[in-house]
């Protein structure tokens, strides 16, 4: 589906999985994951993830996501990344809602569910305004609390859980 600006939203292709890696790593804010996990990530959850393309079928954006095994009205988002080069231009929020739009329709998925870290503006920004777009109440509440990582200093995961989604009628915003 075309995005404008010369950029396509499309399904993963195990080829990606190299390039999401390095544009998770270049964020410099996302949990890095191996280079193995982006790999499987194409492989086993592509039907549940987007990935954004340059003109040249290069990747400069994507969204990790999974139905949960014990919801399957419910699309968890994993990661979501735009590279450097791309930012500022509402990628992100575009590829939300391509993939809220296309697992609805095929999977039935009604409601999203992410994980923030209470300083991640950008984040908190994205979801709140999905939300708003989709007509969408959304739920706050810490998922897992600093104290849960094995790590020190990690801030807590709150829990976002948005829905039910409402596609907005495009032909009606006109």
């Amino acid at each position: 589906m075309e995005q404008g600006n010369g950029l396509t939203l499309d399904t993963p292709q195990l080829a990606d999985g190299a390039i999401l890696w390095r544009i998770a790593k270049d964020s410099r804010v996302l949990d890095l994951n191996s280079s193995y996990s982006y790999l499987l990530w194409c492989r086993d959850y592509a039907g549940t993830s987007i990935v954004a393309r340059d003109a040249s079928g290069e990747p400069v954006g994507f969204i990790t996501g999974y139905v949960r095994p014990d919801a399957p009205a419910t699309l968890l988002i994993w990661q979501v990344a735009v590279d450097h080069a791309q930012r500022g231009r509402g990628l992100a929020a575009a590829m939300l809602d391509a993939l809220a739009r296309r697992t609805g329709e095929e999977l039935g998925v009604t409601t999203i569910e992410t994980t923030v870290t209470p300083d991640n503006t950008a984040s908190n920004r994205l979801f709140a305004a999905f939300a708003e777009r989709h007509l969408a109440s959304v739920r706050r509440e810490v998922l897992f609390d600093s104290q849960a990582f094995p790590e020190s200093g990690h801030q807590p995961e709150v829990l976002y859980r948005i829905g039910p989604i409402r596609v907005p009628d495009v032909a009606a915003a006109r």
